[in-house]
């Protein structure tokens, strides 16, 4: 899904900040290969520091998956579950 790098109305672009935030009470939780993938954001758990200082409520789930090497690998999934 592309999304417009603008907030509404104003021409301001939007921050890493701003485009996790959006992204999470959007779809509520994101992985560091989304970010990439999708924004650009290489370094997701310092934006998630932010906002949890902030007073948002995230949660890390780990997740295991087996990579295309046949290695098992872990990843943390960010969820959204409320705000302060």
């Amino acid at each position: 899904m592309e999304q417009n790098q603008f907030e509404k109305g104003n021409g301001k672009r939007l921050t890493q900040y701003d485009r996790v935030l959006r992204h999470l009470k959007e779809r509520g939780n994101i992985t560091s290969l989304q970010a990439f993938r999708e924004y650009g954001i290489t370094r997701l758990s310092a934006v998630i520091f932010n906002l949890r200082r902030d007073g948002y409520i995230i949660v890390n789930e780990f997740i295991t998956r087996t990579n295309r090497y046949g290695d098992k690998v872990s990843f943390a999934k960010y969820i959204l579950k409320g705000e302060e």
